[in-house]
């Protein structure tokens, strides 16, 4: 499918006003706010890390409603059990008395899926998610089941507590397309936010697109053109995370593993996803270096000596993209 470089613009406005119409309701949080758009434009999923109280299931909700998505909240919890995600069968009798089992659709089949403290939930209950994040199908009881379309997970967690959680087993982690960080908001942010929530006057959210109108933009986004010498550049960059024999260097002293072809997919989809929202109709440098971070981040695993070290990741990317160079042909 072909699109103008008029209808990408178009977009693009459309686009703007979701961003404007989220900024009417949640203050600053931008970063977390066009990754999540830019999750759902490349069709995946999105992890939100931060303290509480900064506004995660909030923004999660606003961008549903804003787009006018059914929306489900899953409060994870170490008694969660599979079945209370995916839904169940039960025994139900009919009008002539006739007993049969029924199948009763749990929260995860909505467009728009909340998964509340995911690391609170037991591995075995986390598990009931990977299904469903990869392959957008739920088997229950042997029969395989279609999730909505478009489907989203946009999962939030706290990083500071340790009692009742149990991390994210990597084959999950690697499912969410990037991880975004959410800082803590600055004075100004923080007067606006006691203005608007501690006043008499409520906010009324607008729906701007619909589930029509997203799919469209799910198809302008895997249409952005992708030059060759820019996939070679995200090759590096993933390549360079993994270790190199007879190297000394930082990766290979700090780092377990690196990341997998889910972030070389993830980096050309988040790319792609952004210059559609700039209105572009082909990625720039500028797309795959502002991704990287979001893209990696939960993909690379340090070892035991860089935990004790202190080592953040964030700061290993960051060297990451000093030291990888891209082509002499990409402006």
């Amino acid at each position: 499918m072909s699109f103008s470089p008029e209808q990408f613009e178009e977009m693009s406005k459309k686009l703007a006003e979701v961003r404007a119409e989220i900024g009417k309701f949640i203050v600053g949080q931008q970063e977390a706010v066009e990754f999540s758009l830019y999750s759902i434009l490349a069709d995946g999923h999105a992890l939100l890390e931060g303290l509480p109280g900064l506004g995660k299931t909030m923004l999660i909700r606003t961008i549903s409603e804003v787009l006018d998505l059914s929306f489900s909240r899953i409060q994870f919890t170490p008694d969660l059990m599979p079945a209370d995600i995916t839904g169940t069968s039960i025994l139900e009798r009919n009008e002539d008395g006739v007993q049969r089992f029924v199948f009763k659709e749990g929260p995860i089949f909505s467009q728009m899926v909340l998964a509340d403290e995911i690391n609170r939930a037991t591995p075995k209950t986390q598990s009931a998610l990977l299904e469903a994040m990869g392959e957008k199908t739920v088997t229950v009881l042997g029969e395989t089941r279609k999730m909505a379309k478009p489907f989203f997970v946009l999962a939030t967690q706290n990083p500071i507590e340790m009692e009742g959680t149990y991390p994210l087993p990597e084959a999950q982690m690697d499912r969410f397309l990037c991880k975004v960080l959410l800082p803590y908001p600055s004075k100004e942010e923080l007067k606006e936010i006691m203005i608007r929530t501690t006043g008499p006057e409520s906010v009324a959210i607008q729906k701007v697109m619909n589930t029509q109108a997203i799919v469209e933009a799910q198809e302008m986004a895997k249409a952005v053109v992708i030059a060759d010498d820019m996939i070679d550049y995200a090759v590096d960059l993933v390549s360079a995370t993994h270790h190199k024999l007879g190297s000394e260097d930082e990766w290979n002293q700090y780092v377990q593993y690196g990341s997998g072809p889910r972030g070389l997919q993830s980096i050309i989809r988040l790319a792609k996803a952004r210059a559609l929202m700039a209105g572009r109709v082909h990625v720039s440098i500028a797309d795959i270096k502002t991704v990287a971070k979001p893209a990696l981040r939960h993909r690379i695993l340090i070892n035991y000596e860089g935990e004790a070290e202190g080592i953040d990741v964030d700061k290993l990317i960051d060297k990451l993209l000093d030291d990888v160079r891209q082509g002499a042909s990409i402006q």
